[in-house]
């Protein structure tokens, strides 16, 4: 049974940074690409950052200069380090892996990120 389990999550102020860690287990396919989507209360989830297998990393436009994906596809961990965190970052963060070129798609539970003074 495949699972993808995050840590990292939790209260910070503005301008602190935080590092979310993933970690997965029971995928025993090759991951093609690995990244982070967060939803806000009441919007939709929306991608922060994805590094795809020989494609480079995208970066949402909201996080571009402030967070910075790092991976290991190998071992099937991804991080997502942020930094000059805003209140407008406050969100559920999933972890997200797709292996077989997207043909699996593996979410993590969520870690809840409060950015507020």
């Amino acid at each position: 049974q495949a699972q993808l389990v995050e840590s990292g999550g939790g209260l910070v102020h503005p301008g602190e940074s935080l590092r979310l860690s993933c970690a997965a287990s029971g995928i025993r396919f090759s991951i093609s690409a690995m990244g982070w989507y967060r939803q806000a209360p009441g919007k939709q989830r929306e991608l922060v950052a994805e590094l795809n297998s020989g494609a480079g990393t995208n970066y949402a436009d909201s996080v571009r200069g402030r967070f910075t994906l790092s991976g290991d596809g190998a071992k099937k961990m991804v991080y997502l380090q942020m930094s000059s965190l805003k209140p407008e970052d406050t969100a559920v963060y999933y972890c997200n892996m797709k292996a077989e070129r997207g043909r699996y798609i593996y979410w993590g539970q969520g870690t809840q990120v409060t950015v507020s003074s």
